[in-house]
């Protein structure tokens, strides 16, 4: 199933100019500072990355992820074995498919009368066949949650892309783009993601054996990304380093106050020509152990569910790297379908419904976290396509 390739920028405009993405994902207007009007048949959609179903998808669902930046597909039946390793399949679509049902559950006991859609950038269910859907269902506007909490090209901006996308692909009579759409804000600091994860790191350093738990050392990790995307994350630079430490510094503060942290890196794909964040988990792990370090908890606090990034990258590779290393081990759960983290989407929800100014996330400008497509002669040699 190829992902569509479509152009989303209007002739003449270059992609960081007025009017925005946000601008036109919303019909041409900034999102609105005014409750949303009575009457208009608004949905819920759950927007993420997508992932094979079984063996005969994964090569091509890592050729959608690296659709225009010229991977070898050697490296592509590389990556591929980490998901025949886990029988084809992503857990990524079966977390998805539990956060929604914990999500219509929340709005059903909180009287919002929303229904609640499914869509893919990489794998069905596609962003754009779900547009249609809802065009066809008489949806007239869309608040888009993105499972990404953070800013970024990738964390943020490439999801306004992905509406962009959908809207430009659904053609109708009556309504050319389908409904009008705004992004949820970003919600690495609200109290239910916060929560969620020190919940998780709280148990995972319960699992450690007494006479290494109150010393073990605390890692948050998060995807990593090119230095060059991260200097240009957010509306002055570097938001996407400076989220990730603030979430992090709120979780440790909430299970163990005034203790130490390290942010460190993990599941880098690009090129070793290309300078991406540093230091990698399992380099940082073995700095820890030659500083004499005895324990270490990671608790991703970059991802919102155990995906296959998190369960091989971390459970299977970071965990092997500790046990050489001699240091004892705990992974902590992401935040997933958290009862505080389902809460706290539904209330980024109504906020956006209720009106007032739209925080970073939903009204970006124009070149917010804009990066150039580069060619791909520049990108392909080693690289290791993300995977979800």
């Amino acid at each position: 199933m190829p992902r569509a390739t479509v152009e989303i920028t209007p002739s003449g405009q270059r992609p960081d100019e007025d009017p925005s993405l946000a601008v036109r994902n919303n019909g041409g207007a900034a999102p609105s500072t005014e409750p949303a009007p009575a009457g208009r048949r608004e949905a819920l959609l759950v927007l993420s990355f997508g992932g094979p179903e079984g063996h005969a998808d994964v090569l091509p669902f890592l050729e959608n992820v690296t659709r225009g930046r010229g991977i070898p597909r050697e490296r592509l039946e590389e990556v591929a074995e980490h998901y025949h390793h886990f029988g084809g399949v992503s857990p990524i679509n079966e977390q998805n498919k539990a956060l929604i049902a914990a999500l219509e559950k929340e709005l059903v006991a909180a009287g919002v009368d929303l229904p609640v859609y499914w869509g893919n950038r990489n794998w069905a269910p596609y962003v754009e066949d779900t547009w249609a859907q809802m065009a066809d269902d008489g949806i007239e506007h869309a608040y888009v949650f993105p499972t990404s909490a953070y800013a970024s090209f990738s964390g943020c901006r490439q999801y306004h892309e992905d509406i962009a996308r959908a809207r430009v692909s659904t053609t109708s009579p009556t309504r050319p783009g389908g409904p009008t759409a705004e992004k949820l804000p970003h919600y690495f600091d609200t109290p239910g993601f916060v929560t969620a994860n020190a919940d998780a790191l709280a148990a995972a350093l319960a699992s450690l054996p007494d006479d290494v738990r109150d010393t073990a050392r605390l890692v948050a990790t998060a995807h990593s990304i090119p230095n060059a995307m991260a200097a240009v994350a957010g509306p002055d630079g570097g938001a996407y380093e400076a989220e990730l430490l603030a979430a992090a510094e709120r979780v440790v503060a909430e299970v163990a106050p005034g203790r130490s942290f390290d942010l460190v890196w993990q599941s880098r794909s690009g090129p070793p020509s290309v300078p991406w964040l540093e230091p990698d988990v399992n380099d940082h792990l073995r700095a820890l152990a030659a500083a004499g370090e005895t324990a270490v908890v990671l608790f991703p606090v970059g991802f919102i569910s155990d995906h296959l990034e998190v369960i091989w990258d971390l459970d299977n590779e970071a965990r092997q790297t500790a046990e050489e290393l001699g240091l004892a081990f705990a992974r902590a759960a992401t935040a997933g379908t958290h009862p505080a983290f389902v809460e706290s989407i539904r209330m980024l929800l109504e906020e956006r419904r209720a009106g007032g100014l739209p925080r970073l996330g939903t009204n970006c400008a124009a070149s917010c976290c804009y990066v150039q497509r580069r060619p791909p002669a520049d990108t392909a040699a080693n690289s290791r396509p993300p995977v979800g």
